[in-house]
């Protein structure tokens, strides 16, 4: 932690959560918002399915591989400049992806767009560590991930509107202007959290060494492994809502917005319990909580299907409960991988986000493409990927001592 910790930051808690959760959101909140515009876009620029997609997948590779270096810059430079010149590039591209007059140039500025985000997601997990002991972190996490549940909800509603009623340009300004409010915001409000004394020499020996030894890790890879997979359950049914929601449950571009609300509703109602619970129980129990729940309701989720027509009167609510479920227990684990190293706490942070949207772009580039026009291999791929997340925290239990844990 920062010698100074309960300094940096002198107004409420939640204050900070809501400047961090807006950094956090920016990735996502870059992708909900223009899928609503996926048909205009195409029909602009004389595009095929497969094209369109290319803008999406460009976008989650572009930001796995950049997130490989966002928390080490941090851990060298300081965590303000990173994330204002992530914010700066981010708006720029947006501005390029608003005038793209054919298809190659709006994979470009999205694939920009992607390498910029990860600071924000990256950086706002060390800054909360940097400040906090371990309990408090966790509340303030889960009201980070409450407070970002909000944005993607929001995002293709706006989008939506913005796509029918002005176009699929007036999309990618409106985010160039979020980059605007955002860069102002963390220029006058985020305070360096890291201290002078505790940066790392931004050098390649070093940095490979930190890498390999991260990347050789067990016990990290199978943590990384526990809460970025099965986000990729929740995620898949995001990448494929044009499909899933259009095709399957007949709802229009402009009524999208009630798969938005239903899913981070479940993130908020699980991020609000996770913090709650801080402290008050175990670590591994809280976790084997959120995998109970993504368990029960992915398989109900696959039987449902089977026997039924996917309807939007109830197909809709598994997702939302299975988003609960993994709200309540990420936090708890992403606090795990950070504290696994302290003096490489950006780098920890880059190691788990890019094993995360490395996860999300071959969800996006293979999986999603294969599954989209079927709803009960949707639910099918749902249910494998939350369970390679539960079989790699059943592993790491069975090699770490209960007492590890805590």
């Amino acid at each position: 932690m920062h010698p100074q910790a309960d300094q940096l930051w002198q107004g409420p808690r939640w204050t900070l959560s809501v400047l961090l959760a807006a950094l956090g959101m920016l990735g996502p909140f870059a992708i909900d918002t223009y899928l609503p515009a996926f048909a205009g876009i195409a029909a602009d620029l004389n595009a095929t399915p497969l094209q369109i997609q290319q803008t999406l997948s460009a976008y989650l590779f572009a930001f796995a591989f950049m997130s490989l270096f966002h928390g080490s810059l941090s851990d060298s430079l300081g965590r303000r400049p990173v994330v204002l010149t992530g914010i700066a590039v981010f708006t720029l591209a947006s501005v390029g992806c608003a005038v793209s007059t054919s298809i190659g140039q709006l994979v470009f500025f999205r694939a920009l767009q992607g390498l910029s985000t990860g600071a924000g997601i990256v950086v706002s997990r060390a800054v909360i560590r940097d400040i906090y002991p371990p309990a408090d972190a966790q509340r303030v996490m889960s009201q980070v991930t409450l407070f970002f549940g909000v944005a993607p909800a929001i995002a293709p509603i706006v989008g939506g509107f913005l796509f029918v009623h002005i176009g699929w340009h007036a999309v990618f300004w409106f985010l160039a202007g979020v980059g605007v409010v955002l860069g102002l915001s963390n220029w006058f409000l985020l305070p360096e959290t890291l201290h002078a004394s505790q940066r790392q020499p931004f050098a390649f020996k070093p940095l490979l060494r930190g890498y390999v030894r991260m990347g050789s890790s067990g016990r990290f890879l199978l943590l990384a492994l526990a809460s970025g997979v099965p986000f990729n359950g929740m995620f898949l049914y995001v990448l494929s809502a044009p499909t899933f929601l259009g095709e399957h449950l007949h709802l229009a571009p402009t009524q999208f917005f009630w798969f938005f609300v239903c899913t981070i509703s479940g993130i908020m109602g699980g991020a609000f319990i996770s913090g709650r619970l801080a402290g008050r129980i175990a670590a591994e129990r809280q976790i084997r909580l959120g995998f109970a729940v993504m368990l029960v309701v992915s398989v109900l989720n696959l039987i449902a299907n089977l026997l039924f027509v996917p309807h939007v009167g109830w197909a809709l609510f598994p997702i939302g409960l299975y988003a609960l479920g993994w709200a309540l227990m990420t936090p708890v684990v992403t606090l795990m991988v950070l504290d696994l190293y302290p003096e490489r706490r950006g780098m920890a942070a880059s190691m788990q986000a890019f094993i995360g949207a490395a996860s999300n772009g071959f969800v996006a580039g293979v999986i999603s493409p294969l599954v989209m026009h079927n709803a009960v291999s949707l639910a099918v791929a749902c249910l494998l990927m939350m369970w390679v997340g539960l079989f790699a925290w059943g592993w790491l239990q069975r090699s770490t001592a209960p007492s590890a844990m805590h």
